[in-house]
């Protein structure tokens, strides 16, 4: 009940021009609980501008705003929190944009010394918008770097996507991404490792709108190699609601 509370009190809040605000329950530790210590509620509030086509020198693309609070801590205080923002531009006529985004955050255990950074990561490169039929897709091409001790410098690709289902009274969308990872960075945990690790992540999301405002639906977090070093593919389905701001 508390959760449902947070979630219409920030959407009193938010300024108009925000986007989405969603409260996900998250059975992963009922699904997978050798690797999980528990299940948690998690937070997502998104806001996504269309690109600006205008006669401008300086065209501004989509621009992308995410922010994630999972309640892992002790009596279901946040635990982790991330953020993404992305913004994209073009000087020239082609629809190929340039592409910057930042990632970060951060995460509290028990105990507390083993309290973690979301390493900052920045990145910058191309991206494209297209259609395939009635689905609206982009595609982004980026150069990623992590400033490890040891920096890692590598390429990662994303693709969104959305689709409106029967006259949009149900939506599907979301995003995968798929990079290389220096294994070794340069602190002493991993100074005996080599090479690159592959990391893939997609967060499909499937919805039914009961008003323009409300919906229910699902996100389907998979993870392979970004929650653990391990060679295993992690698939936690969510049970959601939305709200439309």
């Amino acid at each position: 009940m508390k959760y449902l509370f947070l979630i219409l009190s920030l959407s009193c809040c938010l300024q108009v021009n925000a986007q989405t605000l969603q409260l996900h329950y998250d059975a992963r530790h009922t699904l997978d609980p050798s690797r999980n210590a528990k299940n948690f509620a998690t937070l997502y509030f998104e806001y996504f501008k269309t690109p600006d086509t205008g006669k401008f020198f300086i065209k501004p693309g989509s621009f992308l705003l995410k922010l994630q609070a999972d309640f892992t801590g002790e009596q279901q205080n946040i635990g982790k929190y991330y953020m993404q923002v992305s913004q994209e531009l073009r000087f020239w006529r082609p629809k190929v944009f340039l592409n910057l985004q930042y990632t970060g955050g951060l995460g509290i255990t028990n105990p507390r010394q083993y309290s973690y950074y979301i390493i900052n990561t920045y990145s910058a490169g191309v991206s494209y918008p297209f259609k395939i039929g009635n689905a609206f897709m982009s595609s982004v091409l980026n150069f990623r770097y992590v400033p490890y001790t040891t920096p890692s410098k590598d390429l990662m690709f994303t693709l969104y996507f959305y689709k409106g289902l029967f006259n949009y009274k149900a939506e599907f969308a979301g995003d995968f991404s798929v990079w290389t990872e220096n294994k070794n960075h340069g602190d002493e945990l991993t100074e005996n490792l080599h090479g690159k690790r592959f990391s893939f992540f997609a967060e499909p999301q499937l919805w039914y709108n009961l008003t323009k405002t409300l919906a229910f639906g699902t996100r389907i977090n998979t993870n392979y190699h970004v929650l653990t070093t391990e060679d295993v593919l992690q698939i936690y389905p969510t049970a959601a609601v939305r709200l439309k701001l």
